[in-house]
């Protein structure tokens, strides 16, 4: 059962009317390619407001299981959806929609010269990685025993935003993020892909809350992301889609 089965029970709703809110958790990474779908939404829904709440899975993850009112989730691994859902608080059942690599992100230019995995762990380097409980560092750490080395980062953020604004603010020498992140900062960052990526994707997941106080539009939301034109935005993201 897809999210779209799960709620057909919805299209006996009038649908989204001016006036409505639709609050949609989703991960980091996701930022850019969430906005532009909720500007399509919003184009086609006048008076619809989205809320769009960005953070590192895990943390989303928290705030809902403690209680934070949203209706859409979105993560950026199954692990992190599975907590909500373990929790109750999902209405059938999470659909993939997109997955991601990571790749290795220098300042412009590489002066390094980092061009593997294994030059990540030169102690001259400040490397840093997501924290191991967010999927990008999870995936680093997949990638990492996939490759046979140990990274030592100097730090590990809460989100791959936070390992892009360190590496873009000269606060690191390198750091891993999602192939989609590098290529939304362009020529801010030098991207490194290596060939361990592979054995560490992250598929995404999302799921319509079942506290979710505006069904129709929040299950409307969630059909255009999984839709033709919401694939076509992630794809153009540089996200796998299915």
């Amino acid at each position: 059962m897809t999210v779209a089965v799960a709620m057909s029970g919805c299209a006996d709703q009038a649908r989204p009317e001016a006036g409505d809110t639709i609050t949609v958790f989703a991960a980091a990474s996701l930022h850019a390619s969430f906005t532009e779908i909720a500007e399509i939404f919003e184009a086609r829904n006048p008076g619809v407001d989205v809320e769009l709440s960005f953070a590192g899975s895990s943390d989303l993850a928290a705030q809902l299981i403690a209680g934070a009112p949203a209706d859409v989730f979105a993560a950026a691994s199954k692990a992190n959806m599975q907590k909500v859902v373990d929790a109750g608080l999902i209405a059938g059942e999470p659909v993939v929609f997109a997955a991601n690599v990571l790749t290795i992100i220098t300042a412009p230019g590489n002066r390094e010269g980092i061009s593997s995995l294994a030059d990540l762990t030169d102690p001259s380097l400040l490397v840093v990685t997501c924290a191991p409980q967010v999927p990008c560092g999870a995936a680093a750490q997949a990638a990492a025993s996939q490759a046979g080395v140990t990274l030592k980062p100097v730090s590990e953020e809460s989100s791959v935003s936070g390992v892009l604004a360190k590496v873009t603010s000269g606060q690191a020498d390198a750091g891993l993020v999602y192939v989609t992140d590098a290529r939304a900062a362009g020529d801010e960052v030098t991207a490194v892909a290596f060939p361990e990526a592979a054995a560490a994707v992250n598929t995404y997941p999302v799921a319509l809350l079942g506290l979710a106080k505006e069904n129709q539009a929040a299950h409307d939301f969630v059909d255009l992301l999984i839709g033709e034109d919401g694939q076509r935005v992630m794809a153009e993201a540089g996200f796998r889609v299915p």
